[in-house]
């Protein structure tokens, strides 16, 4: 039984929410982290994290868990971080604009990602000018590494902040690997940072009693090989789909 119940928070889609998860949903699909069909997966495009603990929380889901204040408090403890740091690194930000500006910016944009409605006006646009003018001497292998550094330092100082459901850091690592990821391949910086462990592979629990036979022909072949696997099948004498499909149709 699960010890949550959200969401605990009221989410809302921001200016960047749908269409960063539709970028991640598509990466992830391709690189086998969450299933075929995850796009029409509710579990998966819900801005409420599952009760189900052994379900990922997807990280525009967090603001459900979350809320707005122990989010701004990560992003705080970053920059104060930012600010007290070597001269060649926190100069670039304050050229933009003191401490508190850049907490109320980048939390507005962590917030409309993370679920918690419209707080990052100008959404993709403003972020690439962001990153292509005003951060610019920082977008290298130097900078880059910095930037994650203080980040990894920030995430393990602010556990008190992600409540105690476990499931929340992993959701934070990989909303921050997969801008980072996208940032190392537009601007070429090597993409090494380790922020810890990211989610797991959503596991989906299919259970053909339950479903039609469009339903289990649309499943995909890996679907239907982990599946009936579960069921205990030996699944080396199902050579293609067609056997599968004929094998899981008969349980």
């Amino acid at each position: 039984m699960s010890d949550f119940s959200y969401p605990s928070f009221t989410p809302g889609n921001g200016y960047l929410t749908e269409i960063t998860r539709n970028k991640y949903i598509t990466a992830a699909v391709a690189n086998r982290i969450l299933p075929d069909n995850a796009h029409r997966m509710e579990p998966i495009i819900s801005l409420v994290a599952s009760n189900d603990i052994s379900k990922p929380i997807q990280f525009w889901q967090l603001f459900s868990v979350l809320g707005q204040q122990r989010i701004v408090s990560i992003v705080s403890n970053f920059y104060q971080r930012v600010f007290d740091d070597e001269p060649w690194f926190t100069s670039v930000f304050s050229r933009v604009g003191g401490v508190n500006h850049h907490i109320n910016t980048q939390s507005g944009m962590w917030l409309d990602v993370m679920g918690c409605g419209p707080t990052y006006q100008g959404g993709e646009y403003r972020l690439s000018f962001h990153h292509t003018h005003n951060a610019m001497q920082l977008m290298n292998d130097k900078g880059a590494e910095r930037w994650a550094k203080l980040m990894v330092e920030t995430l393990n100082d602010t556990a008190q902040h992600m409540t105690n459901d476990e499931r929340v850091r992993p959701s934070i690592n990989t909303f921050l690997a997969h801008f980072f990821g996208k940032y190392a391949e537009e601007f070429k910086f090597s993409n090494d940072a380790m922020f810890g462990k990211t989610n797991a592979a959503f596991v989906r629990k299919i259970n053909f009693m339950n479903m039609t036979t469009e339903a289990i022909e649309a499943l995909s072949e890996e679907e239907l090989k982990e599946a009936l696997v579960g069921r205990g099948v030996d699944i080396s004498k199902y050579p293609d789909k067609p056997a599968l499909v004929n094998k899981a149709l008969m349980l």
